[in-house]
């Protein structure tokens, strides 16, 4: 069988990506290893995913987002960051930005749910579920795929190859793209908790010894209990590799006790948490996000640390730039596989990159050192966020994904088929 776009990974990115180029007139097959109601399913789990304002720009002009709000999201309209036994503070406000929210909190299996109920609606996407990449060979006019689907062999071809298949991604092996990767020795703790107090759609970054500690409002999904509704938190509390196995053994009761020590009460008493999971931090980029006829998006391209939540972000804007390149081919006649296609869209991609990585390896890196001139320094740093609005616009900017040569999606346009960039 052949089609014009293969994307190997049906988690967010790839489904999302599949649903952007739905209106165009291309053949897309979706390959996935996990069924999406399987409880193995990692993409679309209960983690909670921050979405920036510009992410879900993104998602309303792909016409997803009214279905994802009704099944339930939080929107982020307050900010609060400080570093634990410091004095410094620093506030950011959807309102004084001009937007209803500086972003949203959304449960993965939310996410999930809206994008393949949206998929099952696209009859140019063929989904291939569950089915699993054993090999590939990259030729001049397309590339062979050699598959497992549904436990028998099969055999595809596509022009363009979109490796979307996670942090682990077999196609980046495959093909021995190159990558650049820096470990932090650091792990991120996820769990959801619960307070005696109302969120006020207030979200929190506590800079500590061991890493960044954030909070985001999360209430239930609306097909669960409410009775939590505005009082449930999505914690990430970074701590140092040697601390994990310890922090995961504790019992609720103490867990939460530590946690109250290490935050604070800003978010009021914690009362109740969640089972716990645990994931390495790691710095990764591929040297190249496109080679000849493969293009890489989401965490098959990137890894960075949490902090500030860009994770999923900078993977959706990957999504909505390389749907734009490939429309722009489209209509004018090209080879949405040749290099001189994908290099536009590896060139559009590495500043965000690179301003990405820059903003949240500069966070943790600048919070790592407890020296006391440079903690002074720090905290004054936030004294003076405050007092200095184009300073905190600009910050709030980044924040919300809203910053360099934004996709027409990202600026609530439609994808057309013209040749203009």
């Amino acid at each position: 069988m052949t089609y014009d776009i293969a994307i190997i990974g049906g988690g967010m990115a790839g489904a999302s990506l599949a649903l952007a180029l739905k209106d165009l007139p291309l053949s897309i097959v979706l390959v996935e290893a996990v069924p999406y109601a399987s409880t193995q399913q990692p993409a679309f789990d209960a983690r909670a995913i921050a979405l920036a304002a510009g992410s879900q720009r993104i998602l309303r002009t792909m016409g997803v987002w009214d279905a994802m709000a009704a099944r339930g999201v939080t929107a982020i309209e307050h900010i609060h960051v400080s570093e634990r036994g410091g004095f410094g503070t620093a506030h950011m406000e959807a309102a004084e930005e001009g937007v209803a929210a500086l972003g949203y909190v959304a449960e993965g299996r939310i996410i999930g749910a809206t994008l393949t109920a949206a998929l099952a609606q696209c009859p140019n996407v063929e989904l291939l579920c569950p089915a699993e990449l054993t090999s590939l060979q990259v030729e001049d006019d397309g590339v062979e795929v050699q598959l497992v689907h549904a436990g028998a062999a099969r055999r595809l071809r596509t022009r363009l190859l979109v490796a979307a298949d996670g942090g682990r991604s077999t196609v980046r092996e495959q093909i021995g793209a190159r990558t650049w990767e820096l470990g932090y020795g650091q792990t991120a703790v996820i769990a959801t908790v619960t307070t005696d107090r109302a969120h006020g759609n207030t979200a929190y970054e506590r800079f500590t010894d061991t890493g960044p500690l954030a909070l985001l409002p999360c209430d239930p999904p609306v097909d669960t209990d409410q009775e939590l509704s505005g009082r449930r938190w999505s914690l990430v509390w970074t701590v140092r590799d040697s601390q994990v196995d310890a922090l995961l053994a504790l019992s609720d009761e103490a867990f939460l006790q530590r946690l109250q020590q290490r935050f604070g009460y800003r978010a009021g008493r914690f009362l109740r948490s969640s089972g716990r999971q645990a994931y390495p931090l790691v710095l990764r980029f591929v040297r190249e996000a496109a080679s000849e006829r493969v293009a890489f998006i989401g965490n098959a391209a990137h890894a960075i640390h949490p902090v500030a939540g860009q994770g999923f972000n900078l993977g959706l804007r990957d999504v909505a730039a390389l749907a734009q390149v490939i429309a722009a081919a489209v209509a004018r006649g090209e080879d949405i596989g040749r290099m001189q296609v994908l290099q536009g869209y590896a060139r559009w991609r590495r500043p965000d990159y690179l301003r990405t990585a820059a903003f949240t390896d500069g966070l943790v890196r600048a919070y790592s050192n407890n020296l006391p001139p440079l903690k002074l320094a720090r905290n004054v740093g936030l004294l003076a966020l405050d007092t200095l609005p184009p300073l905190k616009h600009l910050l709030a900017y980044q924040s919300m994904g809203l910053v360099g040569h934004l996709p027409r999606l990202a600026c609530g346009m439609k994808l057309q088929v013209t040749s203009d960039k």
